[in-house]
């Protein structure tokens, strides 16, 4: 084992701070990855304040982090894809039973004993896993992903959550040129959300209840921009989508968009809201329109996406902190005060020096 640097919550109620965790020295098919950038993802801050204690209770202390970008900095005996010097990710999972009917499918995220980046057993160590609010990490190969050299790599972070939280169910449904795509909310998922359907060639429609976000939208890739407030707009794009994805974790009127559908159209969720979402079910009736939602994606598919982003040249907006600004970004988070995602420089940790090494440094 090694110990190095990161920074958890000692409780729900306890700030992020510093402190040291435990790795495990890398086996024959593990990869060490120096951690360069991690996104911070809106679910870390549910975890951190145990928000989701009923379906997800956290165990403390929690280090967050599954939007993880480095360099690999040693590989054990029989790994084959990476070597030290590589650039490489790391998303939401380090492993699954690698058994079932989902992982042979290469749908891990299905996978009923799934193990999370932070938060999930560790079944090397015990107790739980850990996550990339922090120096270094070590994980399977398998769930090792590859990054491409043209993008930067503080962008790339976002994409290992929303990037391919966004890029799954746009390739399960088969958005291309020809189809008309709706994007419901312009934040961190959102916006990627817009980059992707655009790359793919779709007519893009984004929707908004922010007049001022229409020319950020039109930056991102979006051919227009509707007022989801005003209906008059509404009415006019009525029985015309081909699909529309849903980012929105705030209450709202889903069928007011399920009612833009064209025949055999479809709506998928990848926002969150607290409380469910009253469906009439006249709205899916006529025209044989879905709902459904979607999560993250397999390992394969998840690959897949970066290397179409890397081809396309696409990496999320972010605005880069250091580590030490990590509680006032969760508040500013909560504010919906980032365009449009936060990726934490680690190197800022690595700098950070202990109060018994500023004593020392002083004596």
């Amino acid at each position: 084992m090694t110990t190095v640097k990161a920074y958890a919550a000692a409780s729900a109620k306890s700030p992020l701070a510093p402190t040291t965790i435990k790795r495990r020295e890398p086996g024959e098919h593990d990869v060490q990855i120096e951690i360069l950038f991690c996104g911070i993802c809106h679910s870390d801050l549910h975890q951190v304040r145990n928000e989701w204690e009923s379906a997800m209770p956290t165990q403390y202390p929690c280090v967050p982090g599954h939007e993880i970008v480095g360099r690999v900095t040693k590989v054990g005996s029989a790994v084959k894809k990476f070597k030290n010097g590589d650039m490489a990710g790391v998303g939401c999972l380090v492993d699954s039973d690698r058994t079932c009917e989902n992982c042979k499918e290469g749908l891990e995220q299905f996978c009923p004993h799934i193990t999370l980046t932070y938060n999930g057993p560790d079944k090397q160590l015990g107790g739980v896993t850990y996550g990339g609010y922090s120096d270094s990490i070590v994980v399977d190969e398998r769930f090792v992903l590859r990054v491409p050299k043209n993008l930067n790599p503080a962008g790339v972070a976002p994409l290992l959550c929303a990037g391919i939280t966004t890029y799954s169910p746009l390739r399960h449904w088969d958005v291309k040129k020809g189809k008309k795509v709706g994007i419901v909310g312009l934040g961190g998922l959102g916006h990627m959300g817009v980059k992707f359907a655009h790359a793919l060639g779709a007519h893009v429609v984004v929707f908004t209840t922010s007049p001022n976000k229409k020319d950020d939208a039109r930056r991102l890739g979006a051919d227009e921009v509707v007022v989801s407030k005003n209906a008059d707009e509404m009415k006019k794009h009525a029985g015309t989508f081909d699909f529309i994805l849903d980012a929105v974790s705030a209450d709202h009127d889903i069928n007011a968009y399920i009612n833009l559908l064209r025949r055999d159209g479809n709506l998928t969720l990848v926002g969150a809201p607290e409380k469910p979402l009253s469906v009439a079910a006249f709205g899916l009736l006529f025209g044989r329109r879905s709902l459904s939602g979607s999560p993250i994606g397999g390992l394969k598919e998840t690959q897949e996406m970066l290397d179409f982003c890397g081809a396309h040249n696409i990496t999320a907006d972010v605005e880069v902190i250091p580590i030490q600004n990590v509680n006032e970004a969760y508040n500013r988070l909560l504010k919906q005060d980032v365009k449009y995602r936060f990726s934490i420089d680690m190197a800022s940790l690595r700098s950070e020096r202990s109060k018994k090494e500023e004593a020392l440094a002083k004596a």
